[in-house]
């Protein structure tokens, strides 16, 4: 008896769903997350193949792109390395720093909003 109740139970559903009601479920507003900057400093102790090796180790940059950014940060104090989501920038620019400890340079990065 149990049975049949359980399979008339299992009929009217899919008998409703059948009668042409449609639910539309609304899709949640999605916008693009907050974008950083990671932002080499200028120092004067880093030898510039150190940034060049950097910027191409970290930031996938060609030799010709690393060299144009070290250029950027020797004669102006600072370049942006490249723009990812708060979290990347952040591992980032650590990740760097700590390379550039480990490898005894001081060379730094910071993060910063990224400019539209």
């Amino acid at each position: 008896m149990i049975e049949s109740n359980l399979s008339l139970s299992n009929e009217d559903t899919h008998h409703d769903h059948d009668s042409g009601t449609v639910v539309q479920e609304s899709k949640p507003e999605l916008k693009r997350p907050a974008m950083y900057s990671v932002v080499m400093l200028n120092d004067d102790y880093t030898p510039m193949e150190f940034v060049v090796e950097v910027l191409q180790t970290f930031f996938s940059k060609t030799p010709e792109q690393a060299t144009q950014i070290m250029l950027t940060v020797h004669t102006k104090g600072s370049a942006v390395c490249a723009t990812y989501t708060k979290d990347v920038a952040e591992t980032k620019a650590a990740l760097v720093n700590q390379y550039a400890r480990d490898c005894q340079h001081p060379l730094m990065c910071e993060i910063a909003p990224a400019q539209d």
